[in-house]
């Protein structure tokens, strides 16, 4: 479908691409991966024709389309509904319906025969073109990623820019060209839409060539990996896991191969030394000589896996209590975003807040953080020093100072050594520590704005989508920086990846209620999927609300009986914390034995199924119990 020969590509005089080459098939599932200043974004504006090649060629099938979703749409406006600029990928369509408008103006001045077998051959063509459901489609797809019903007739002009974005994208994904290019889109997606987005280019019909940093996107999306590195282009058959694995053994064979010829130059090297000055030698020596100029040297492979190496100190020890949240509420005129949440943070909980977009993540987050006026306590904690971390935090870096400076005016009181360790992991090396910050890509701006909330002295972090605009090596850095921090922290991402490396607990957003999962994603998934969604489940649920009725009626009823009833109402809280932390407890046992490891031990499984059943007994036991004293309370308050 498109074949890319030989390209060369230069900016100034810096060689992009150097004689590159790939060959793109029309069912291909590609994801475009490599460091950030490669060239990925480059390579998709090549293809797509906004750029020339300084060399080779790009030669594409004649029925081949193009759909480019790139950076440069979060600009676009539009005074038209959003439902009306995603219609716009039936071009063919709108102009039929356009035609038949036209006939049936005519038709009611002038009405004849002709007319009517105009009108009859439109119709025929706008039903056999789909016509008839092009605006379900359209509100379909607009739903899938993300949209409210209430939004699809606002116009484009009143959305940020990531939602414009995403208007974009579902414009794109209707047009269904062969080939679909997607230059980073979860960095405008939230969580649901991701995985929405992930179904869709399961089942597309045509190419897709997606760029993205998110690795769990690119498993579950491409069946091919394309990695941009030094000036050209390598493909791994298979996704992001298959490419791990196939280039370490590539870089393990590549590492003998260059072991064993520079064995091989030595001796030669020996040889020629040894033998130079006798006149029986010298044919042989100059054979040797020539053969060292003709070998083709390889390279020795060189670890791209930066390591951090850094201590991430603060003075202060914070209390057991971070911050304490009790009964928050917020709204935005007669916009409830969040309601009756009581938390707690507390020392070492790295949580994760995750959901869809708009549902109130960024205002908790600046709740927690005391910067936000809301209804409701929050106590913060003794001795606790926070710092946020947001996209606004890149406008803030002094445009004028040098990496360096921009760090040691951060006010750590740590020394030139130190800071040029730390900038060194996070991929400034040598010279890069006096480049300007107004020269830096908006990743390597990124990466210096996490460098100073990293050595702030804080012992609690809010970060707020910290690796947006992170490549993948980036993005392993910060793991790592914050698997050996030692404070706590609160982040709002979408990277289940990341996630699932950092975070010790999930706080999720159901109907505006925040609320905690005591463990890590993985665990979180498996309870969504297996547990949370399940009959039993949704039985407990039930009898949640059921235990929430009683109370309220105690609180409302007269004051005969309240002695009786003040009692039974603390022998019913009672034993709802009892229930409560025996489904926690329940929960963990069920997850401890959906793991292979576990399930692999007979003994361990055997232990664990044990406790298992001693704590579903329990349950039992204490429903009961809730059930007696509701019914008791029920009639005392009648």
């Amino acid at each position: 479908m498109i074949s890319i020969n030989n390209l060369s590509y230069l900016i100034g005089d810096r060689p992009l691409y150097d004689n590159a080459s790939l060959h793109i098939k029309p069912k291909d599932k590609i994801g475009l991966i490599g460091l950030n200043g490669t060239g990925k974004s480059t390579l998709l504006k090549l293809i797509n024709g906004e750029y020339q090649a300084s060399q080779g060629e790009i030669s594409k099938s004649k029925d081949c389309t193009i759909g480019f979703l790139n950076q440069d749409l979060l600009s676009f406006q539009s005074d038209e509904s959003i439902v009306a600029v995603t219609l716009q990928a039936f071009k063919d369509v709108l102009e039929t319906q356009s035609k038949i408008d036209k006939v049936l103006k005519e038709m009611e001045d002038n009405y004849h025969d002709k007319l009517v077998d105009k009108l009859t051959k439109l119709q025929e063509r706008f039903e056999t073109m789909g016509g008839y459901t092009v605006q379900s489609r359209a509100e379909e797809i607009l739903e899938g990623v993300g949209f409210t019903t209430s939004d699809l007739m606002r116009p484009l002009k009143e959305f940020s820019g990531g939602w414009r974005m995403r208007v974009m994208l579902a414009k794109l994904l209707l047009e269904k060209p062969s080939l679909l290019m997607l230059d980073e889109p979860t960095n405008h997606l939230d969580l649901p839409s991701i995985i929405w987005i992930e179904d869709y280019l399961r089942s597309y019909e045509g190419a897709v060539i997606v760029v993205s940093h998110d690795r769990e996107f690119l498993n579950n999306t491409v069946s091919k990996i394309v990695e941009v590195s030094g000036r050209s282009l390598t493909p791994y058959e298979g996704n992001y896991d298959f490419y791990l694995q196939e280039k370490a053994l590539r870089e393990e064979i590549q590492q003998n191969a260059f072991e064993n010829q520079q064995q091989k130059i030595k001796q030669t090297e020996r040889f020629i030394t040894r033998f130079r000055a006798k006149a029986s030698k010298a044919r042989q020596v100059q054979s040797k000589i020539k053969s060292l100029e003709r070998m083709d040297r390889i390279d020795e492979v060189v670890d791209a896996n930066a390591s951090i190496n850094f201590k991430f100190d603060f003075q202060q020890k914070p209390g057991r209590f971070i911050v304490q949240l009790e009964e928050i509420n917020k709204a935005y005129g007669d916009n409830e975003v969040i309601k009756d949440t009581t938390l707690n943070i507390e020392r070492e909980d790295k949580i994760a807040l995750i959901g869809a977009n708009g549902k109130g993540k960024s205002t908790l987050l600046r709740i927690v953080a005391g910067s936000e006026q809301f209804g409701g306590k929050r106590q913060p904690g003794y001795n606790v020093n926070s710092t946020f971390y947001a996209q606004h935090q890149l406008e803030a870096l002094t445009l004028s100072n040098k990496i360096l400076e921009e760090l040691s005016q951060a006010g750590s009181g740590k020394s030139e050594l130190e800071l040029r360790n730390l900038l060194g992991c996070f991929l400034f090396t040598e010279d890069d520590v006096f480049k300007k910050i107004k020269v830096l890509s908006g990743g390597e701006k990124s990466r210096v704005a996490l460098a100073k909330t990293l050595i702030s002295e804080a012992n609690f972090l809010i970060l707020d989508e910290p690796t947006n605009h992170l490549d993948i090596l980036s993005e392993n850095i910060l793991i790592q920086a914050l698997q050996q921090y030692n404070g706590s922290f609160v982040i709002v991402s979408h990277n289940r990846h990341f996630i699932s490396q950092v975070a010790n607990k999930i706080w999720y957003i159901e109907n505006k209620v925040v609320k905690e999962y005591l463990g890590s994603y993985e665990e979180y998934e498996y309870w969504v999927k297996n547990v949370k969604s399940s009959p039993t489940q949704a039985q407990t649920d039930k009898k949640v609300e059921k235990r929430a009725k009683p109370k309220k009626s105690v609180h409302t009823a007269s004051s005969s009986g309240s002695s009786n009833r003040s009692m039974k109402e603390k022998e019913l809280e009672k034993v709802e914390q009892e229930i409560e932390r025996l489904d926690l407890e329940k929960e963990t046992l069920e997850s401890e034995m959906s793991k292979p490891e576990v399930f692999g031990d007979h003994e361990k499984l055997a232990g664990i199924t044990s406790d298992y059943e001693n704590v579903k007994a329990q349950l039992e036991n204490l429903h009961s119990q809730w059930e007696e004293i509701a019914n008791v309370l029920d009639a005392l308050s009648e």
